[in-house]
């Protein structure tokens, strides 16, 4: 249950202001069909992270204890400093294939999420927790969670969401995972 937790929390919050959650405004006011939108996200999300948990899991497999929670500890830290650098979205993202909202949908999300925070997040946690399960419902539960009112609401919350404040809470526990991770924590699941 603390892996779906802190995985949701995590996300959530390094998703707020990120290029996905940009993306998801861009497609909402382009297409203004928020169902197929919101599908798409959670398809691509589902696909893109159950990847990236997948890699988590196996690098356990091939690392020695020691040795992985030196590189956790440290990846921890280094996404506390990478939430704090803004996201912008690039133009080739923003360029939509035409495969009709969803197919778009799917296809820009899962491009987008290709070496981003919340795919290296994801990667982390699951290594970390050893839960893929766990980890993938929580990491996209958080991107719908950032998302879904993205698509939604658009720019009527845009706004109004403290981006700095929630990137700094997100840092925050990145470093805290980091530090715990690098004094021992975990070492009950054997790292």
């Amino acid at each position: 249950m603390e892996a779906f937790l802190l995985s949701t929390s995590i996300v959530a919050l390094a998703e707020v202001g990120d290029k996905t959650q940009l993306l998801a405004f861009l497609l909402a006011a382009k297409f203004r069909k928020p169902l197929p939108i919101v599908l798409g996200i959670l398809v691509a999300t589902l696909a893109n992270h159950a990847g990236a948990g997948a890699l988590g899991a196996w690098l356990t497999s091939l690392l020695a204890p020691g040795t992985l929670r030196w590189i956790l500890g440290l990846s921890f830290l280094a996404m506390a400093v990478w939430i704090l650098v803004p996201d912008e979205l690039e133009e080739d993202e923003a360029k939509l294939a035409r495969f009709g909202v969803f197919g778009t949908t799917v296809v820009a999300f899962f491009l987008a999420e290709m070496g981003d925070k919340t795919q290296v997040a994801t990667v982390a946690l699951a290594a970390q927790y050893q839960a893929l399960a766990a980890v993938v419902a929580g990491t996209t539960l958080g991107m719908m969670i950032a998302n879904v009112p993205a698509v939604l609401l658009g720019d009527r919350i845009a706004e109004k969401i403290p981006v700095r404040l929630v990137h700094g809470i997100a840092a925050a526990i990145f470093a805290a995972l980091g530090i715990a991770t690098l004094l021992g924590a975990g070492e009950s699941l054997g790292l």
